[in-house]
């Protein structure tokens, strides 16, 4: 037995070696064979003697079969996120910001480095040993997924790999899990060889591939990690962010090429075009790079505002565009009605996704870009995210290309479109229209609404077509015996199912009028009206002038909340609701502090626990007040993830930019 224990720790000290030089500095010291022979040594001693496994033994790296699902992980430290910038101006004036909060005279550098298009984990080590890997999740807590991220070859199972000083005895680290170009390309190959559907976005199959619940799953898949930052450690003093970068390489962690120092900003500008013109030929999709300050204490000493750190900032590549042929014009209906014209296009490859369908806004962008089917033309995906039609090439038609006009009936119920005068949006006017009965359902149940868990798109599809339901009051009726009729649907499922619509008929009357869907009804309209009204019914016999005294609605708003209430078949819904116990009182007002009197907010983005209800209610229980547009007057911007223009316009004004957290702590709650 101490013969085998030594040779198995000598083994798992050459092989951990061999795979950092193999898979992180791609200088392979040994040949595959003699890498397997010393491999199958190990697997050998550990199968007669279990006990000398080790958690960072490279037989690890196979995965299991074994899951306690995901358990949540507090980190250390916030994970933050990124303000972005856009222009040469727009760095500029984020180092000019940072000067002003700086002692005259301070000096600034940076570090450069590329912005990873992966999935944030977090890894924790102590004594060297890697013992947690979570996800950012909310930026708080993540998802526990340290039995798949010891199956990627580019985390070290153990630190250093490299001789050299010792470990920290606790060390937390950043990175990006991704798939390198190639690695991708080769998974896909696979999958075509096997007769299955390719991939279309590297992102969100690494994340797939993370999030695994059998890490033999995840083993097969060829992930890569880069890490880039130090979020908590014992034992070392790192002042600066190259510094950072050198000491991660020294402890045998991957981190990214060609990241750089540079003494000034100017230095900076000068090298993004360079990045911006190789995005393409690198192993790894980038849409941008990271500007950090370098030094550690002055970044600190700069704070955060909102969920971004002062001390960084990311600067996005222009989206990437692509020609390709349009195939036809499909028109779909949303909940209100609206007829969107939506591009069908021959499949084309845009910054590591396969685009194969893109909006077309409305039929007056289409006639003034004399948008034909089958004309070739440009698609650009927004932010990297959502695919446009933005031009077309016009010097390679041939004559067979057809115009596009907007239908003259709905799609799906033959009702005759209608354009109301000055809008530049064609209506289907059929409130029973089966598609606006359908989106208005998906929306009715969504989390910014009534918030019902198990009710996908696809599911309500199923419940429409069985008959189960035929509006969005019916999902109240549902029972048991007809739900456990479905494919797919088992008790527990049916279960968790009807205790989330149980738990729906409670919810306050804000949440239920803008669940209605009504057509410039907002979340913050719906608590005004709420407020004001204080129970459906007088909501439904009040006069459009009862209306208008509203704060916040005028008299376009009020026009469509009259129109809404005054047709037969939301009445009827409305009657059901009541019927099935939904709840259609305010109740009564309860204030549970002054803590935020004479104060204004503006709520923008997702946050992590909160819906935009809950906070705006949360707010006014604490006597401040909700708006939807900032001004000079707002005293804060509540900012969650994908904020819209609010943030950058609370930002131009010098407004305060907070988060959840922050909200909570200023009513005295605590971050749980």
């Amino acid at each position: 037995m101490p013969d085998s224990a030594a040779r198995a720790e000598e083994l798992r000290l050459l092989l951990n070696h061999y795979s950092y030089l193999y898979y992180v500095t791609s200088q392979p010291a040994v040949s595959d064979a003699a890498y397997d022979a010393l491999f199958a040594e190990l697997k050998s001693i550990e199968q007669e003697n279990p006990e000398l496994i080790t958690p960072d033994s490279p037989t690890q790296r196979a995965g299991s079969d074994l899951s306690d699902d995901f358990a949540k992980v507090a980190h250390p430290a916030p994970i933050l996120s990124l303000a972005n910038a856009f222009s040469a101006e727009d760095l500029l004036a984020w180092e000019e910001r940072n000067r002003r909060l700086l002692p005259s005279g301070t000096q600034l550098s940076y570090t450069l480095e590329p912005k990873l298009d992966g999935l944030t984990v977090v890894l924790r080590y102590e004594d060297g040993l890697l013992v947690q890997a979570a996800t950012r999740g909310n930026g708080e807590i993540g998802d526990d997924v340290t039995p798949n991220i010891r199956t990627i070859r580019t985390v070290p199972l153990r630190i250093p790999v490299q001789s050299g000083a010792p470990a920290p005895p606790h060390l937390v680290v950043r990175g990006e899990v991704l798939f390198l170009k190639h690695d991708f390309e080769a998974v896909n190959r696979r999958q075509v060889e096997l007769g299955l559907v390719p991939y279309v976005n590297a992102r969100n199959t690494a994340s797939g591939s993370l999030k695994q619940k059998d890490s033999r799953m995840t083993a097969q898949r060829p992930l890569t990690m880069f890490v880039y930052s130090v979020v908590e450690a014992r034992g070392i003093a790192l002042d600066t962010q190259w510094e950072t970068l050198r000491f991660l390489r020294d402890m045998g962690f991957h981190t990214a090429p060609d990241a750089g120092y540079f003494p000034t900003l100017s230095d900076i500008i000068q090298q993004i075009p360079t990045w911006e013109s190789r995005r393409n030929t690198l192993d790894f999709e980038i849409d941008g790079v990271v500007i950090k300050a370098n030094d550690l204490r002055l970044s600190a000493e700069l704070g955060i505002v909102g969920k971004d750190p002062r001390g960084a900032i990311a600067y996005k590549f222009p989206a990437q565009e692509a020609n390709t042929r349009l195939l036809e014009v499909v028109p779909t209906v949303g909940r209100t009605g609206r007829v969107v014209p939506n591009a069908r296009l021959e499949p084309v490859f845009i910054g590591g996704v396969t685009v194969s369908n893109a909006t077309l806004h409305n039929y007056d962008i289409v006639h003034a870009l004399d948008i034909r089917v089958g004309d070739i033309v440009t698609v650009k995906r927004a932010g990297d995210v959502i695919p446009n039609v933005i031009g077309v090439v016009e010097s390679v038609r041939n004559g067979t290309e057809v115009p596009v006009q907007p239908p003259d009936v709905c799609p799906y119920c033959s009702t005759p479109l209608e354009r109301p005068a000055e809008a530049v949006d064609w209506f289907c006017p059929n409130v029973r229209c089966p598609e606006r009965v359908y989106r208005q359902i998906e929306f009715f149940v969504s989390r910014a609404a009534l918030d019902i868990d198990g009710l996908g798109g696809q599911t309500i599809r199923t419940l429409l077509d069985r008959g189960l339901i035929a509006d969005e009051a019916d999902i109240f009726a549902l029972k048991a015996e007809s739900l456990l009729e479905l494919e797919g649907f088992g008790e527990k499922r049916v279960s968790n199912l009807l205790r989330s619509i149980d738990e729906a008929r409670g919810r306050p009357l804000s949440q239920v009028i803008t669940a209605l869907g009504i057509d410039g009804v907002g979340s913050v309209a719906a608590v005004a009206l709420a407020d004001h009204f204080r129970s459906m019914d007088a909501l439904q016999t009040a006069t459009r002038d009862d209306i208008l005294s509203v704060e916040g609605v005028g008299p376009v708003l009020a026009d469509s909340i009259v129109m809404w209430l005054a047709d037969a078949y939301h009445q009827a819904v409305l009657s059901k609701l009541r019927e099935l116990g939904v709840n259609m009182q305010a109740g009564e007002r309860v204030r549970a502090s002054d803590s935020l009197a004479g104060k204004t907010f503006v709520i923008t983005g997702t946050l992590p626990s909160l819906s935009r209800e809950q906070a705006t209610e949360l707010i006014e229980s604490h006597g401040g007040k909700t708006v939807s547009s900032v001004s000079k007057k707002t005293s804060y911007v509540v900012m969650g993830e994908s904020p819209g223009s609010k943030a950058e316009k609370a930002a131009h004004l010098g407004i305060p930019i907070i988060g959840e957290s922050e909200l909570l702590a200023m009513i005295g709650q605590e971050v749980s």
